[in-house]
């Protein structure tokens, strides 16, 4: 990384990419919409392909998806493409640039006009046993329009905005190119200050969606604001003071070749000694509100029971449940 830049990089090899937050077509599968973006994260750069989510790629990674190679190859090709002359000491180092200066990303503006609730609502949450009492909790309230900057959206469809501290996260769940828009930062912890003093366990898991099924299950839970995020180890120490166990739930991305959400499960569990959760290819469901969905609360809840009952000492055989919701009605 001192001879050539992640910018560099992607754009040497990702044709369609001119620059940072502009979204283009990708050119590794059939895109007609720009659908893709290269944004900065974690004090680098991540692909981001919104129309295919397992598209997710640091330079390296996506000159190792394009090309089918594997790490050391990239990096063989890398350095001899951008003649950097690492591999071979004959070759007169003439690294390709773009004049890529760094810009600092400036926090967008998010400004919301709520609406009422409504059958539609009850009709989607109450598939991933979400009652109103617990949208209301977690501060999640129904809109028809929302501002990002200077530009003004309408809702096609459904469009919620979770509320944080630091901002808002809108969620359109039918849409797929505008399904997200956040101002929140990466900090955030959602479910965080609804979070009980103590019990025997916590979920860390993958979404704000997760997190109430969860509670509404009678488990307590949290969420980073993406899977990739690597928590503070302050905040693991904080968890275990008020909870027995940490458990990661993350998602089976079972579909996918890498599945980011179980790798870096992996890596959490091994890094932060937790325990890990997830569910069987089997079901043919990547996440708990999924499960729910699919196959109803009931089964869902014994497939955690048992899960953890399984996996858990003998004096820690029977978790309580003492953050259950009561539900709400709608009207």
């Amino acid at each position: 990384m001192s001879k050539v830049s992640e910018y560099d990089i992607f754009r040497y090899y990702c044709p369609n990419f001119k620059n940072l937050n502009e979204k283009f077509c990708s050119d590794i599968r059939k895109d007609k919409t720009p659908s893709v973006s290269i944004t900065n994260w974690n004090n680098g750069l991540l692909y981001k392909d919104f129309g295919y989510p397992d598209h997710t790629f640091n330079c390296f990674s996506y000159v190792m998806a394009k090309y089918n190679i594997g790490f050391i190859e990239c990096l063989h090709m890398i350095s001899k493409d951008f003649g950097l002359g690492l591999v071979s000491s004959n070759i007169n180092p003439v690294a390709r640039t773009y004049n890529f200066t760094p810009t600092v990303k400036k926090r967008s503006n998010i400004k919301i006009r709520s609406r009422s609730w409504g059958s539609d609502d009850a009709k989607f949450w109450s598939k991933y046993g979400i009652s109103k009492r617990l949208l209301i909790k977690y501060s999640v309230i129904p809109i028809d329009y929302f501002w990002v900057n200077h530009s003004r959206f309408r809702v096609k469809q459904l469009g919620y905005a979770f509320k944080f501290d630091t901002g808002y996260k809108i969620y359109q769940p039918y849409e797929i190119e505008d399904k997200w828009y956040s101002n929140v930062g990466k900090n955030c912890i959602q479910g965080y200050s609804q979070l009980p003093d103590s019990h025997d366990l916590v979920f860390l898991t993958s979404s704000l969606k997760d997190v109430m099924t969860l509670v509404g299950m009678g488990y307590p839970a949290v969420a980073l604001q993406s899977e990739m995020s690597i928590p503070d180890q302050d905040f693991i120490d904080e968890l275990r003071e008020r909870f027995c166990s940490i458990v990661v739930f993350y998602d089976n991305d079972f579909k996918s070749e890498h599945n980011p959400g179980q790798r870096m499960a992996n890596r959490l569990c091994q890094d932060y000694d937790l325990r890990n959760l997830s569910i069987p290819d089997s079901y043919g469901c990547k996440d708990i509100s999924d499960m729910v969905c699919d196959y109803g609360l009931g089964v869902a809840k014994e497939f955690i029971k048992h899960t953890l009952d399984d996996q858990s000492r003998a004096n820690r055989s029977n978790t309580k449940e003492v953050c259950s919701d009561d539900g709400q009605p709608w009207n």
